[in-house]
């Protein structure tokens, strides 16, 4: 007995669909039980307060504001950027570091 090529493309292609939605349904499964074990659920929206009013927008010549342990933050991005470029920190120098 010979199969249909197209038979065996439809077959394929509706085994993965169905895979698919029974991992969505598996996933909402257990989104609801890890709610359910934390709380985390109902409360959080009924003890939400009511919605403050939005905050004023600032000027747009406002200077930026100074940015808090300034050398820490330096040294982590230093480390992060040795590591990704396989270098030692000692290679790297910083001119200027300022928030975008």
């Amino acid at each position: 007995m010979e199969v249909s090529v197209w038979f065996v493309c439809l077959l394929g292609v509706s085994i993965v669909f169905l895979g698919l939605v029974a991992i969505v349904i598996l996933c909402s499964v257990v989104s609801l039980l890890c709610r359910k074990l934390t709380g985390d659920g109902e409360k959080k929206e009924a003890s939400a307060p009511a919605a403050a009013p939005a905050p004023a927008a600032a000027p747009a010549a406002a200077p930026a504001a100074p940015i808090a342990d300034r050398s820490k933050k330096i040294a982590a991005v230093c480390a992060v950027l040795a590591e990704e470029l396989g270098t030692d920190v000692s290679a790297i120098r910083v001119k200027s570091f300022k928030k975008i």
